[in-house]
């Protein structure tokens, strides 16, 4: 009987790929199959997220969970993986001594030979090294399962932004050779996918090795990944506004395959504030950046992340944020209320705003970040978008799901024959976080009869 696997994923969705892979190598390995239920697994992985505030604390809390499972049977085995894993150590395993398994995000694909050596010998091992592009040469050939695949193409950051612990537990930038993210997205395009998602702390300080010698660029890769047999749609994350090159912003004007919508982080809207972050651009620069690419692309859709109450915020310099909002016109955008990550410069100042306060900036932000939404959603009412078909809808079984090159989801009455198509849709009503519409015939003529 084939042993299973049960994986929790925190984080992003760099955190969503490395789990698939872990999944990916451990069945190529060991046949291991995953279940949805923690209690019946036989091996236990949690892949961890340190961004977000008491990161560490989640972990413990959900590993003592599984605890309660290994006393009734000592022989599953416990991981923990990802950047909390890379930034403690075997800290983790001093104070939860019930985990077997310590990796990173750069050794997960060492996880057969882990798991091995903790079932022959019965000790604990930790591996957080850094061993850069060796991971991706070790995993298994990727397994499409629908229309959309991500594909991580670089790993690491080399910014150092003062309040991001990414450097620290993942590395510094390390990108893959162009021609193996392109062997990548072809057997994944082979496989039915029509919509890639390129996947980096930072994707466009992408530089891969060509076999020339020759550098690709972010934008050239672009051009490489859009020439891929089948890939109609392509997407990226997260890219850094002092990266976002010309080259870049002249792809949207080239590759038709580069979907309508851009999220460029800023975090905020004050210069002093994005100079304590660290970040290498300001306000003027990443204004110029958006109308640059707002006139090569006239309607496209814009999201960003920012972050709220970051030491010596001050009332201005948050209506700075505010204003850059309403500058730039976003479509939708993340906003997080700021919290000290451990061994970041930006942990050694002072905190000196309210909980309070910050919550009522966040709250205030938010409010004005879901109107500019809504407002996009209720003007896609009455307009025809191509929706890429991804499956049943969670809110029905008569209906299908997909999205628009906004990224809205919509819901609407078709065949399951149309999941992995392109189709025609007919927004009909905008809610709070999906939109409704209704299947233009044309488009199912011209499936059915291609």
């Amino acid at each position: 009987m084939a042993k299973k696997l049960f994986i929790q994923t925190n984080g992003c969705q760099m955190n969503e790929y490395d789990s698939d892979k872990m999944r990916d190598v451990l069945q190529a390995s060991h046949g291991m199959e995953i279940t949805e239920i923690p209690e019946e697994a036989d091996v236990l992985l949690l892949n961890t997220c340190s961004i977000r505030e008491k990161a560490q604390e989640k972990v413990f809390s959900a590993v003592g969970r599984w605890r309660k499972i290994k006393n009734k049977r000592p022989n599953i085995i416990i991981g923990v993986g990802g950047c909390v894993a890379s930034q403690e150590g075997a800290a983790i395993q001093k104070r939860a001594p019930y985990v077997d398994i310590v990796f990173g995000p750069q050794t997960l694909h060492r996880l057969p030979e882990l798991l091995d050596e903790v079932r022959e010998t019965h000790n604990r091992v930790v591996d957080i090294s850094f061993p850069e592009i060796e991971k991706f040469d070790a995993l298994p050939e990727p397994r499409a399962e629908g229309p959309k695949a991500f594909v991580s193409i670089m790993e690491g950051c080399s910014k150092y932004c003062t309040f991001c612990v990414v450097p620290y537990t993942r590395g510094e930038e390390i990108s893959r050779p162009l021609k193996d993210v392109i062997a990548e997205i072809s057997v994944l395009a082979e496989q039915g996918v029509r919509e890639i998602n390129l996947l980096g702390q930072n994707v466009n300080a992408y530089r891969g090795e060509m076999d020339d010698e020759e550098t690709a660029d972010f934008s050239l890769l672009l051009h490489y990944v859009a020439a891929v047999d089948g890939i109609d749609r392509i997407r990226f994350t997260t890219s850094h506004p002092a990266e976002f090159t010309d080259e870049i912003i002249e792809a949207f004007a080239e590759i038709p395959e580069l979907v309508n919508h851009l999220h460029l982080p800023v975090q905020s809207g004050s210069n002093n504030i994005l100079t304590q972050m660290k970040r290498g651009y300001n306000r003027e620069q990443y204004l110029e950046i958006m109308n640059k690419v707002k006139a090569v692309r006239p309607g496209i859709s814009l999201s960003s992340d920012f972050i709220i109450g970051f030491p010596g915020e001050t009332e201005e310099e948050f209506e700075d944020t505010l204003s850059l909002i309403e500058q730039v016109g976003f479509d939708f955008s993340y906003s997080f209320i700021y919290s000290a990550r451990p061994g970041t410069p930006a942990a050694e100042l002072a905190d000196d705003i309210s909980e309070d306060v910050k919550k009522q900036r966040l709250s205030k932000l938010k409010a004005r970040l879901d109107q500019m939404t809504m407002d996009v959603s209720k003007s896609m009412v009455g307009t025809v978008q191509t929706v890429l078909v991804e499956g049943v809808s969670k809110k029905s079984p008569l209906q299908m799901t997909g999205r628009t090159e906004n990224n809205r989801v919509v819901n609407f009455t078709a065949h399951p024959r149309l999941a992995g198509q392109f189709v025609d849709v007919m927004i009909t009503e905008a809610l709070p976080n999906s939109l409704r519409g209704r299947l233009l015939d044309s488009s199912v003529d011209k499936i059915l009869n291609s």
